[in-house]
């Protein structure tokens, strides 16, 4: 079944345009939204699998539209696609619980890519943004308390280093030498054990136990490669 998308931009050209890259890559575009209320009140209503929201938008911005999807218990999967890289405006919306965060000068491509990782619950991020949201998990992390960690196995910490780089499935399969599938199962076998629900999750918590650190972890941004800029303008 194609993923159901909603987009939320209060640019109308960017919005549009958005829009039929989706549809014409085959995803099934639910609605649009033109400022944070309605992105909040469209989202609660239809129940996409991914809200591509931009962060600065009128009436709510987009960490108060996903802290109102959060508070409505909405299981709809956030990836902020804004022209902001600020520390702060990532931070505070990846602390809401965004899943993903890309810049608006990403490729087509790597953006179609990063909206069908979302739906998965994989973290996607843009280089320049990646090194911010992996420090901002380890300087909370040095701040939780933290239970004795679960047993995991040789390979499961391997797959789980390069998850908190943001590596990709593939990317990770790679590396290793292994099949794709075998790092889905990997990873979905860590999760059960952890207790945790996605890889933004998974990340923070290979950042807490100093498992990102491993020096045969390479130090690659997380996400798709920043890409040539889209034909449309970004704001």
């Amino acid at each position: 079944m194609a993923i159901r998308v909603l987009v939320a931009d209060d640019h109308p050209m960017w919005r549009e345009a958005v829009e039929k890259d989706l549809i014409e890559a085959g995803f099934e575009v639910v609605g649009t939204a033109s400022d944070g209320r309605a992105a909040l009140e469209r989202t609660r209503a239809t129940r996409p699998d991914v809200l591509v929201l931009d962060l600065h938008l009128p009436l709510l911005s987009g960490a108060e539209v996903v802290r109102g999807l959060k508070d409505a218990q909405v299981e709809t999967r956030v990836l902020i696609l804004s022209a902001s890289g600020a520390a702060q405006d990532v931070v505070e919306v990846m602390k809401e619980g965004a899943v993903g965060y890309l810049v608006k000068s990403t490729g087509r491509e790597e953006f179609l890519q990063a909206v069908a990782a979302t739906s998965r619950g994989e973290a996607v991020f843009t280089p320049e943004v990646a090194g911010l949201v992996l420090g901002e998990y380890g300087r909370l992390a040095r701040h939780d308390s933290r239970e004795p960690a679960p047993e995991l196995t040789a390979r499961e910490k391997d797959v789980l280093r390069f998850v908190a780089t943001g590596m990709s499935y593939r990317d990770i399969a790679e590396t290793l030498g292994i099949s794709h599938r075998t790092v889905q199962n990997h990873v979905q076998n860590t999760l059960g054990k952890l207790q945790l629900n996605n890889r933004v999750q998974l990340a923070r918590y290979a950042v807490a136990q100093g498992l990102a650190q491993d020096d045969s972890v390479p130090g690659a941004a997380a996400g798709p490669s920043s890409g040539p800029a889209p034909t449309r303008a970004p704001r």
